[in-house]
């Protein structure tokens, strides 16, 4: 009877002892599953956190990359119109000098213009005296030209030329040239065998140009 009851004992033991074990792998199964899922979580949590910071990194990157540009396009933009003041200014500047120089050309032609009209106006006055010159010349007799006083004012006459012609005062032609209004005023008309009609035959005052400018016509005959 005890026999049975020992063994009946043991039975229990081993059926305790295989319920404890089924527990412990159960147990051990249900850890495993835990720490797998909590793993698995981790790792998704890890995954998303990067992908976060990716992300974050790329929209920084993109604010960089756009703040870049944004300088760029305003230094541009600057430079833009920094140049075109530059452009206008230098126009202006231009503009100006070209003004500048009409003007200094335009005053200097007017100075020109009043010195030559001054100067015309001084060899108009003298014109009289270079007549009187020749007048009296014209009435010293041949044996009286060898005379000091004669041949003082002789120099003094050809001195006058001298410098009236580097001033640029030069006596009009006349006599053999044919007639032309703007240099010759014809007073009276006369007969020729040695002229042709329309050429002048002699020349009763003298004329003079001051540079390309008439200063008196010459008073002349003119074969009719």
């Amino acid at each position: 009877m005890s026999v049975e009851i020992k063994d009946e004992e043991m039975k229990d033991e081993e059926l305790k002892d295989e319920a404890t074990n089924e527990q412990a792998e159960e147990a051990t199964e249900a850890q495993d599953a835990t720490e797998e899922q909590e793993a698995t979580e981790a790792q998704e949590a890890t995954e998303a956190q990067d992908a976060t910071e990716a992300q974050d990194a790329t929209e920084a990157t993109e604010g960089e990359e756009a703040a870049e540009n944004g300088k760029k396009l305003f230094k541009k933009k600057k430079k833009d119109k920094r140049d075109e003041q530059i452009e206008e200014l230098t126009d202006r500047v231009k503009r100006q000098m070209a003004e500048f120089e009409n003007f200094r050309k335009r005053t200097e032609k007017e100075k020109t213009q009043m010195f030559d009209m001054g100067a015309k106006t001084i060899v108009e006055k003298i014109l009289p005296v270079i007549d009187n010159f020749e007048r009296g010349f014209s009435t010293v007799e041949e044996a009286d030209k060898d005379d000091a006083f004669v041949q003082g004012m002789d120099m003094v006459y050809k001195q006058l030329m001298t410098e009236l012609t580097n001033a640029g005062v030069t006596p009009i032609e006349a006599v053999g040239k044919e007639f032309d209004p703007e240099l010759h005023n014809a007073v009276m008309q006369v007969e020729s065998e040695e002229f042709e009609s329309g050429v002048v035959a002699q020349e009763l005052q003298k004329g003079y140009m001051y540079k390309d400018q008439v200063v008196r016509h010459s008073m002349v005959a003119v074969v009719s």
